[in-house]
């Protein structure tokens, strides 16, 4: 009898003659091993060299991704306590990636002023009516804010109380009641009255002020500023939104 005494092959040749599901297996025992298990999510890229032409056809890949062109996840920034995070990018610069947002700087733009606020609600978005259910802030959300700092300024500068409807007193029908005023100088109320000749405030938006909130608009991005400011809506673009919100 004649034995035959065959070399074992090593690891490394086995492995380099593994086809098909052999390599699957193979693989699949690494991430295992490795505690690679879990598959890999592809990255965000802003590319088109993966696009196909108009007419149809393939763009050949002559080269790979870079870094320069990367894509990051969306902010969705949520209403509630603040939370900011800061990201570095490109050039050691900053990107301030808000993650919850209670407050903002708010502009009135027929006084000219502008003052903090807090956001109370999210009421409309023309993207998505997912983002109103969520409470999701994106820049030209709609959202309604807190009217106090603007009606107490309103006070102070004017003499006179904002969105508040006189009532007329009892047996004096048609009569309105008068406001009660408050001490001050000649100066003061000259001061106030010369005001009141050039104040032109919206009807829809005085109105608003009787309840307490106004509608707004974020005219920031709150996923890379990490603020939520905006605008106070007058005008034909306040009655635009409230149709937009009567429909609903």
């Amino acid at each position: 009898f004649f034995f035959f005494f065959f070399k074992q092959k090593t690891a490394y040749e086995i492995s380099a003659c593994l086809v098909g599901s052999e390599m699957c297996i193979r693989d699949r025992y690494q991430r295992r091993v490795h505690g690679e298990d879990s598959q890999k999510k592809m990255g965000i890229s802003r590319d088109s060299r993966h696009k196909k032409r108009l007419t149809g056809g393939r763009m050949p890949i002559h080269k790979k991704k870079r870094k320069f062109e990367q894509g990051r996840p969306s902010a969705n920034t949520k209403l509630g306590e603040k939370r900011v995070r800061r990201i570095r990018t490109r050039g050691g610069n900053s990107k301030f990636r808000a993650l919850r947002l209670d407050s903002g700087n708010f502009a009135w733009g027929s006084q000219a002023i502008t003052r903090k606020s807090r956001v109370i609600d999210v009421v409309y978005n023309a993207t998505n009516n997912e983002l109103v259910r969520t409470k999701t802030l994106v820049k030209n959300a709609i959202v309604q804010i807190d009217a106090h700092p603007f009606s107490s300024w309103y006070l102070k500068h004017y003499g006179a109380q904002i969105g508040k409807k006189k009532e007329a007193k009892k047996g004096e029908q048609g009569q309105p009641e008068q406001a009660e005023e408050v001490k001050s100088s000649r100066h003061v109320k000259a001061l106030h009255n010369n005001r009141k000749k050039n104040d032109t405030v919206d009807a829809n938006v005085a109105d608003q002020f009787a309840s307490g909130r106004v509608l707004a608009c974020i005219s920031s991005r709150p996923g890379q500023s990490g603020r939520a400011d905006g605008y106070i809506l007058e005008g034909r673009e306040l009655e635009f939104y409230i149709k937009k919100l009567q429909k609903k």
